[in-house]
């Protein structure tokens, strides 16, 4: 089993920047993708960004390109996710997703991924 914690959300102005952090633990070694998703009230979840644990190979939603970035750190099992320039339509809860398997054609849909965070509240002001 894997289990991953979020941290880092929060209450920022527009522009301002945030650091997301998940940490995995347990069976990490069984993680070869992960990735972050987000979802607003009343919005399906939406795939983010996602990162091969090899770190060869990232993806980002056209709206957040150019403003975020995912890495990860193996030697800490950590998964990050700079946001720069924040805008109000970020505002969302972003949980964390790792999978055991990864299919670059079905990264964006969340039943390609086994274990999840609890979320974090990200809050961006105008």
């Amino acid at each position: 089993q894997v289990q991953l914690v979020e941290s880092g959300g929060g209450l920022v102005q527009s522009g301002r920047s945030l650091r997301l952090a998940c940490a995995a633990s347990g069976r990490t070694f069984s993680i070869l993708g992960m990735g972050w998703f987000r979802q607003a009230p009343g919005k399906e979840r939406e795939l983010v960004s996602a990162i091969t644990w090899s770190g060869l190979s990232t993806y980002y939603a056209d709206s957040v390109k150019g403003r975020f970035t995912i890495t990860r750190d193996n030697a800490k099992n950590t998964v990050y996710m700079q946001m720069n320039s924040l805008k109000p339509e970020d505002t969302a809860v972003y949980l964390c997703a790792a999978a055991r398997e990864i299919y670059y054609n079905s990264r964006r849909h969340p039943s390609s991924y086994d274990y999840w965070g609890q979320g974090t509240q990200v809050t961006v002001s105008s």
